[in-house]
């Protein structure tokens, strides 16, 4: 029993000292606990929490950082895809297309309701008068109005503008917001009024205002549209797109933007200018099938003409005959043009008051135009009743209406030439006089017109006289290969209105736009006999009529030597520069710049360095000589220093020892006045130059012979 009391013990103590062992290290471990183990665990819970909470904020920001990384990149990429080209371009098919639609559909509308009126009003010709006259009154002078309080900018073509605006020519407000609100409605108010203005002119400002609006805001998503060789292009573009979008003839309206409106035009905006004119020219046909004004996206005044024989070459000589009567048509029209703005401009009093009175011109405009256009008078015997449009589609026509003898109303709108009692030459003839020098003097008139329509319809009311006749001549047509070929004055009026609307514009793409006009190219050899016979007159003879409106304005643009002007080429600069130039030289005296000013009456002179080098340091303004030589050798200051120099000797003492009162000067020279850059001049030589001014000042005034000077020189 003992020894096994004894080992128990051994035991029990060995079990005792392991587990103090333990104890201590798990005390030296982890610490001495004293608080109970649901207190422990509660405070080691909120240890963990905000390790926890950290961890989970990191892992969001970790995915949030990815997630706005990824929508920087898609951002980017469309931002990207945004600012390029083509969807710059399809905006701006798109607007244009919509707002020639809208502006074609609302002058439509008031066509239609001034016809409407003049119609229902039938049996009362006084009231008649009155609707003809009032109502395109009443929208000239509103349209007049709107531009002079909204945009002045708007009046006019915008051609002209737009030809110096791309020359590098600020013009400031003409491709502003509010110029494209001035130029849309009242345009839209002018075409509706059924007077002889156009609207390619205006509609090409109208494209260019968009353009240029359109890139600022595309500049948000590409930094290309800012630049300015950029701009240039974006112009050039609006111009394509303005022209193909007002007639829906996107290949002629590219070649005409670049005919007009470019000196030089880059290679790579052929492709943005045929994209957009072409999607806007389809938009726009588009809107007309969908109104129901076409059945079909076909030509705006599409012909019938025959293709197997549209004519003959004995017909040839009588097409270039258009063609020099076009040429020098056009270029009467051009000079007559400039000639009633002159006129008025030399009449101050005439000018003063017109000014003052804006409302008084394109009135008395309209209300003689509508007069002399009045159906039941004197527009009997000149289609008066016919609107532009109308007169184009019925001046196009397969009917030879000299030969005509059935029912007039069988012609529909070409009705309207054939009177019972007057022949249809006098009539064209008629038409094309009146309707010329209303032309003329409607598109002076201060509201947004164009001078490409009315001219277009003189040129077709022109051939079409040209074709009348020439079916008159030849009744029974032209034979050949055994069968008889009917001559069609139709195809004269297509070539009259695209040699005379070349003439006056000097370009060659009215050709192609009258072949998409009219849907028909059977007639390209003659027209572009005619067109190029048209030009080669009319640009021997006076400028474009853009260009003239220029001269008239005096915008700041150098135009082109024609093809007539070759001896030009040959003159250099030192042909026209003045030979004997007046000059001031750095050393030059008083004397010798008072010499200068009173032999010459030049603003500015030239400074050189010396007479013998004629090194050019600048130039100097004559109010600065005057100003400088009235400062130093005026009467007045040689009086103040007479005074002040007597004034000196009197208080000077005498020492009985002076020779003379000029003894004791230092011996003066003829000082030279020096001309001095005032961004070179540094304070050193500022103070060398006053010192030595106060030392002459100082001698000047010590001087007894200074009174004697003085009487000499005045």
């Amino acid at each position: 029993m003992p020894f096994h009391f004894n080992a128990t013990c051994e035991g029990i103590f060995v079990l005792h000292l392991h587990f103090a062992l333990c104890c201590f290290l798990l005390l030296q471990l982890y610490g001495q606990y004293t608080d109970q183990i649901t207190d422990f665990a509660e405070k080691e819970a909120n240890n963990e929490r905000p390790l926890k909470r950290e961890s989970q904020v990191e892992i969001k920001e970790e995915r949030y950082s990815k997630c706005q990384d990824c929508a920087r990149r898609i951002q980017k990429y469309v931002t990207r895809k945004l600012g390029e080209d083509w969807i710059f371009l399809v905006l701006l098919g798109l607007v244009m297309a919509l707002v020639s639609w809208g502006m074609d559909y609302a002058s439509a509308k008031s066509l239609q309701a001034y016809k409407w009126m003049y119609r229902e009003l039938h049996p009362n010709v006084p009231l008649q008068y009155l609707v003809w006259v009032a109502y395109p009154l009443v929208l000239i002078l509103f349209a007049a109005i709107f531009c002079h309080l909204v945009s002045p900018q708007a009046v006019g073509s915008g051609i002209p503008e737009l030809k110096t605006i791309m020359r590098g020519v600020v013009l400031k407000e003409y491709l502003t917001l509010q110029a494209f609100v001035a130029k849309v409605v009242g345009l839209t108010a002018g075409l509706g009024s059924g007077m002889p203005v156009g609207k390619e002119g205006p509609f090409v400002h109208i494209a260019s205002i968009c353009a240029a609006v359109l890139s600022k805001f595309m500049s948000i998503f590409c930094g290309v549209y800012e630049q300015p060789y950029y701009y240039t292009d974006v112009l050039t573009v609006g111009c394509a797109v303005g022209v193909g979008c007002c007639f829906g003839t996107p290949l002629g309206g590219v070649l005409f933007s670049i005919e007009v409106t470019s000196t030089y035009f880059a290679v790579r905006n052929y492709w943005r200018g045929f994209f957009a004119a072409t999607f806007s020219a389809f938009i726009f046909r588009v809107l007309a099938v969908w109104n129901k004004d076409a059945v079909t996206i076909t030509a705006l005044f599409r012909t019938n003409f025959r293709m197997d024989f549209p004519f003959d070459l004995q017909e040839l000589p009588a097409f270039a005959v258009i063609g020099i009567c076009s040429g020098f048509l056009g270029a009467f029209f051009v000079y007559i043009n400039r000639q009633v703005v002159l006129c008025i401009r030399r009449l101050t009093a005439l000018s003063q008051f017109l000014t003052k009175y804006f409302l008084i011109y394109p009135g008395f405009i309209t209300f003689l135009i509508a007069s002399l256009t009045f159906p039941p008078g004197f527009g009997q015997f000149m289609a008066g009743e016919l609107m532009p449009r109308e007169a184009i589609s019925s001046l196009f026509d397969n009917y030879t209406w000299a030969k005509y003898t059935g029912d007039p109303q069988i012609l529909g709108k070409s009705a309207a030439w054939i009177h019972p009692k007057v022949s249809v030459f006098i009539i064209i003839l008629l038409f094309f006089l009146m309707k010329f020098w209303m032309s003329v003097i409607a598109t002076t008139m201060p509201i947004p017109c164009g001078g490409f329509m009315p001219v277009f319809v003189l040129g077709a009311a022109f051939g079409r006289l040209i074709g009348e006749i020439m079916a008159s001549l030849f009744p029974e047509g032209i034979l050949f290969d055994g069968i008889v070929y009917k001559i069609l004055p139709g195809g004269y009026a297509v070539i009259g209105a695209a040699a005379l609307t070349g003439a006056v514009s000097h370009t060659v793409s009215t050709a192609v736009i009258c072949f998409e006009l009219t849907g028909q190219i059977s007639h390209i050899l003659p027209m572009m006999v005619a067109v190029i016979l048209a030009n080669m007159v009319a640009q021997s003879l006076q400028p474009s009529l853009y260009d003239s409106i220029i001269q008239v304005k005096k915008l700041p643009y150098l135009p082109d030597l024609g093809w007539n002007h070759i001896s030009k080429y040959n003159i250099f600069v030192e042909d026209i520069m003045v030979q004997d130039v007046k000059f001031v030289s750095s050393n030059c005296k008083y004397r010798d710049l008072q010499t200068l000013l009173q032999s010459t009456t030049v603003k500015t002179l030239p400074l050189v360095d010396s007479p013998e080098t004629m090194i050019l340091l600048g130039s100097v303004e004559r109010s600065d000589l005057q100003a400088l030589l009235q400062r130093h050798i005026s009467p007045e200051r040689r009086r103040c220093l007479k005074r002040q120099m007597q004034q000196k000797l009197a208080e000077a003492p005498y020492d009985g020892h002076s020779k003379g009162s000029g003894a004791m000067l230092p011996k003066l020279k003829h000082e030279s006045f020096v001309y001095v850059d005032e961004d070179d001049d540094t304070d050193e030589k500022a103070e060398v130059r006053e010192k030595k001014r106060d030392c002459i000042i100082d001698c000047l005034r010590s001087s007894k012979t200074f009174g004697k000077t003085e009487k000499e020189m005045t």
